[in-house]
């Protein structure tokens, strides 16, 4: 691409040129057939903004507070995997990005960088993100040095009793690194002649016995406020509020794991009536423009989550692609809300999107 990117999307291409193809598709692809993966961005597009006229948005304000803490704007740094491979500073650079931005990063339970390093690169606020193993006093281990490192709270990601079947990784036979978060602790050395050894060692670790029950078992072992990443249904949301989480997040995990699952947004609003405000609800999936981000803020999102446009920023540009990334995001979302006459994220209401069921109920 001769010409700099102007929009997120754009980095996509950059990334691709950027990076050994085995590390692309790693990123870029999802589960099985990636109907849902196309259907995260394209549920998008059949939500229309109702914007307001003749309001004085001379000044926007898109600050916000994300579980109770200060933020510039509505949006977060996903927890993304294996940062390395996409630029050699890692999660190092998409912190410092991120604090530069003044946006949350919430950091992978894979990262290639240490919860230590992270945590030292800059003053910020941060969240970690874990994965329950069959082992459980290593996700224990984890879960306290990011207490100890100062991280603001603990997001269990919930969908991966087993990893899904993402047929780039197995065509292209995968290699998942060794993690320094990980030494000592466990090897990622997995020897298999079926494909993908990430799904091997995946298979060999994560804990397919974690169920409600286990939430009582991590509040036990933190101060830190819990959310749970990957409820895409109301019933699981209910249950959510039930056992005492802090927050949730709406994801379907990128896509990457159960192919012909909903499109995040599609199911936001059914999360947000289930919940009725008891707990803050973050979203995740097929964000890429800041109009996204309004949708999402408008069916009820405290805030959006970005993956894999974070890692493209990185591998595009390092930590300064990761900057431009975010900023590229916050720009749009603030001529967003100036064009549909919010002046402040709170402005920001159900009346200003129209779904499609509400027009077949408008046809009705």
């Amino acid at each position: 691409m001769a010409s700099e990117p102007v929009n997120v999307s754009e980095f996509q291409e950059l990334a691709r040129q950027a990076l050994p193809k085995m590390y692309y598709d790693f990123y870029a692809g999802g589960a099985e057939d990636q109907q849902t993966l196309e259907e995260n961005v394209k549920a998008f597009h059949r939500i229309i903004i109702r914007p307001r006229i003749l309001v004085d948005v001379s000044r926007v304000d898109m600050s916000t507070t994300i579980m109770g803490y200060n933020t510039s704007a509505p949006i977060m740094v996903a927890p993304t995997a294996l940062h390395k491979l996409a630029h050699p500073e890692g999660e190092v650079a998409t912190a410092r990005a991120a604090a530069a931005c003044g946006t949350i990063m919430a950091l992978s339970f894979t990262s290639m960088c240490t919860v230590e390093e992270v945590a030292s690169s800059c003053n910020a606020v941060r969240f970690f993100q874990l994965y329950v193993y069959k082992k459980r006093e290593i996700s224990a281990l984890m879960v306290q040095r990011a207490e100890r490192n100062g991280f603001k709270a603990i997001i269990l990601t919930a969908d991966t009793p087993r990893l899904g079947r993402r047929e780039a990784d197995i065509k292209n036979k995968m290699i998942s690194p060794q993690l320094k978060n990980l030494e000592g602790l466990v090897s990622t050395e997995v020897h298999t002649d079926k494909g993908s050894n990430m799904e091997a060692f995946a298979s060999r670790t994560l804990d397919a016995s974690l169920c409600w029950k286990d939430i009582g078992w991590l509040k036990s072992i933190t101060s830190l406020p819990i959310l749970i990443k990957g409820i895409l249904t109301r019933e699981d949301a209910i249950k959510a509020v039930e056992v005492g989480v802090a927050g949730i997040v709406v994801s379907n995990h990128g896509a990457r794991q159960l192919d012909y699952s909903p499109a995040t947004i599609t199911v936001l609003e059914e999360v947000i009536l289930a919940v009725r405000g008891r707990i803050p609800v973050l979203f995740d999936g097929g964000v890429r423009r800041g109009t996204d981000i309004f949708k999402a803020l408008a069916l009820g999102a405290r805030a959006v989550m970005i993956g894999r446009p974070i890692i493209y920023g990185l591998a595009a540009k390092g930590e300064d692609g990761v900057r431009r990334v975010l900023s590229m995001l916050k720009d749009e979302l603030e001529l967003t809300m100036a064009l549909s006459g919010c002046c402040s994220v709170k402005d920001i209401t159900r009346r200003h999107v129209m779904t499609e069921q509400d027009r077949l109920h408008c046809r009705l």
